[in-house]
């Protein structure tokens, strides 16, 4: 009999790899991989993520697992910023070390591995995962950046600038707030259960279209994971890449696994967050890193390097999570 874990993670390694040979060949060049960017969270995510929860009422999601999972990561997020001190570039590689990549390369693994009952655990995690990580991160690197400006300015000149630079933050904060809940990844996850509390049921005529755009989500997006792969060079970074995997992959799904067991959690809601905790670094981690302008070869390398070995260490983790409670 095959190994649950091979049954699961098979599909997605080879999807990913066969993207990888894409990539390699030039067959999609770099145009046509932003337009499949595109295409993945803009159509085929929100179709998925509408429908599956469009069935889901919210009394029967379980968000104890989710809170779990937020717990741990601000554990190793915190544990970074104390290692590092409080500056853009700690920030930033605290949010690689703690940022999964839940929702192109976890929503086709969980969907094998957990079928729908995992897909409504995962995303119950993803309507809220990027909201709360990311607007709190934006918090956190607005400090460093105040903090690195008072360093420089030295403290009685900085002082004269605090209310603007509060209101700054302030704004800043609303503005990554908002950008967050109006995402096209959490947005139709709301709107979906929304609708499922009104009690009606999707027309076939909506339901078929849109379960055909869902089911097109995994093979595509797993694709574009491996074309990306194939353009991505470690350079010189491979150190800081290697512990960012480490922490990423392993040191936060066992976090988050020693939470969960000393508070008394067990099923397949917390089996889902433990493997969402061991998934690839996630790519909106570059995206801040650009913005402010600090640690991008660095979280270039580390998502590279989390992608690539993730394959061992996903399977690592999904082989040890039956023996959870």
């Amino acid at each position: 009999m095959t190994h649950p874990v091979f049954e699961a993670l098979l599909p997605v390694v080879l999807l990913i790899a066969l993207g990888y040979c894409v990539g390699r060949r030039g067959w999609v060049g770099a145009a046509a991989t932003k337009d499949l960017s595109n295409l993945v969270f803009l159509v085929l995510a929100p179709a998925l993520l509408f429908r599956t929860m469009s069935g889901v009422r919210v009394q029967d999601i379980d968000f104890r697992p989710v809170l779990v999972y937020f717990g741990a990561m601000w554990l190793v997020f915190g544990a970074v910023l104390w290692r590092l001190g409080l500056t853009r570039r700690a920030a930033v590689l605290g949010l690689a070390a703690t940022f999964s990549n839940t929702l192109m390369i976890g929503v086709p693994l969980v969907g094998l591995a957990y079928g729908q009952q995992g897909l409504v655990t995962l995303f119950a995690l993803v309507s809220l995962h990027a909201f709360v990580m990311l607007t709190m991160v934006t918090v956190v690197l607005e400090f460093a950046v105040l903090a690195e400006q008072q360093r420089a300015a030295g403290s009685a000149a900085a002082a004269l600038h605090w209310p603007a630079r509060l209101r700054k933050l302030a704004l800043t904060v609303a503005r990554a707030g908002r950008a967050s809940l109006l995402h096209p990844v959490p947005l139709p996850i709301l709107c979906g259960l929304l609708f499922a509390q009104t009690g009606l049921q999707l027309p076939s005529v909506i339901d078929r279209p849109l379960q055909l755009l869902g089911a097109a989500f995994g093979p595509v997006a797993l694709l574009l994971v491996g074309i990306s792969l194939a353009g991505t060079a470690l350079g010189g970074h491979w150190r800081v890449a290697l512990g960012l995997m480490l922490m990423k992959n392993l040191l936060h799904p066992l976090v988050l696994a020693l939470l969960g067991l000393a508070l008394g959690f067990a099923g397949v809601p917390f089996a889902v967050m433990v493997l969402a905790a061991s998934l690839p670094i996630g790519a909106n981690v570059y995206l801040y890193a650009m913005r402010y302008r600090v640690a991008e070869e660095e979280v270039t390398a580390a998502i590279a390097m989390s992608t690539m070995l993730g394959v061992a260490t996903v399977a690592l983790v999904m082989a040890l999570v039956p023996y959870l409670p």
